[in-house]
């Protein structure tokens, strides 16, 4: 009997295999169309040729935890120990999978905000949890603490969030971790943070990483990408943070998952980040990339909501077609040539708020050739 029974190919690969299909320019899944950086490949490279191609230790190697700790000691004032708080993680969804098989046990309740990324529903299900799922406020996606607060019971075990957060890219604020520090205090909650965008927040706003606050880090699992972040996701590499005491847990679901991790990526991540540049620079590139988008997106039938973070703009197409979104995306596709996703995909129920996500994380002529069909509808 399946354990997913109402799980099917997800929506990402079937709108890419539909994008190749009809030869479509695709802003539907979240990857550039950019390569990464030539100097961190050649350091990947001289990392195999010096022959480090044999298991990494089981949390990850040192010096890349080294440098994480690091990295966060700089930008979240938060000391983490890295031989006891940092595990190497085969990418972001991994890390998130196993705080879930970790701690989540069967008849447990974990709230999940949806629009969610789609991994966060089955990974709860698989392990005999029960999803509370809450929606944000539409059209600005914000969260209804009031609503949670009447949705914890003595079954809740775990909160998820994840900020800039995908798909709407909206970000938590000053007072949405003020009422998540209350919620973990008065009921002794888990955190499963989803910050795999940390980089990539606009405007000058500040990313709120849970590692900034203590009274919320000490019950929490925060998990961040190099894939988004080094513009590498086929690389797979990812890595999660948590208290000692967590972790110690952690650790043991995670040596009889995966063991260890790409060893040579390891070695060349470690070096690369003693540039911190190489990710400081990350809101600017991206935030042009935005703008850049919005500016040839104007003049078109498309509305465009807010977009604070990650590489994701939402679009409203009221104006345009009183379709269902999977209907529209589909047809965007196959009769005008650019793919995206629909963001009802993201609702268990399907709810339909008439809007679709593009992908910014593309060259400019890409993005000038999707605007140029765009603007055509």
């Amino acid at each position: 009997m399946s354990k997913l029974p109402h799980t099917g190919t997800t929506i990402f690969s079937v709108m890419s295999a539909l994008a190749t299909e009809h030869k479509a320019i695709n802003l539907s899944q979240g990857f550039p169309d950019y390569d990464c950086s030539d100097e961190l490949k050649e350091m990947v490279n001289q990392a195999m040729q010096q022959g480090h191609n044999q298991y990494a230790p089981m949390p990850g190697l040192m010096q890349l935890r080294t440098a994480i700790a690091a990295k966060i000691k700089g930008l979240y004032q938060r000391s983490v120990n890295p031989d006891t708080e940092i595990t190497i993680t085969p990418g972001g969804t991994y890390a998130i999978y196993t705080a879930i098989a970790t701690y989540i046990h069967p008849g447990d309740e974990v709230i999940i905000f949806e629009p969610a990324y789609d991994s966060y529903i089955p990974n709860v299900l698989v392990n005999g949890g029960k999803p509370v799922l809450i929606s944000l406020s539409f059209p600005d996606y914000r969260i209804d603490w009031q609503e949670v607060r009447r949705n914890i019971t003595p079954r809740t075990r775990m909160i998820m969030v994840n900020t800039p957060h995908n798909p709407t890219g909206s970000i938590l604020r000053e007072e949405d971790m003020a009422e998540l520090e209350k919620l973990v205090a008065e009921h002794n909650l888990l955190v499963l943070s989803d910050e795999v965008y940390e980089h990539l927040v606009f405007d000058g706003a500040r990313h709120l990483s849970v590692l900034r606050y203590p009274a919320i880090y000490r019950n929490s699992f925060v998990v961040f990408s190099f894939g988004k972040v080094f513009h590498n996701t086929g690389w797979k590499m990812g890595y999660c943070v948590a208290p000692e005491h967590l972790m110690k847990e952690y650790r043991k679901v995670h040596q009889y998952l995966c063991f260890s991790v790409n060893t040579p990526m390891q070695y060349g991540l470690a070096e690369f980040l003693e540039t911190p540049a190489h990710y400081l620079e990350l809101p600017a590139f991206y935030q042009q990339k935005r703008d850049y988008f919005l500016e040839l997106m104007n003049g078109s039938r498309f509305t465009p909501l807010a977009s604070e973070g990650s590489y994701f703009q939402l679009m409203r197409y009221d104006g345009i077609s009183g379709e269902g979104d999977k209907e529209f995306a589909i047809r965007l596709t196959k009769e005008f040539g650019v793919a995206a996703i629909p963001v009802s995909a993201f609702y268990h129920d399907g709810k339909d708020d008439h809007v679709v996500r593009f992908c910014f994380a593309k060259k400019e002529t890409t993005l000038e050739q999707a605007a140029a069909r765009l603007k055509n509808i």
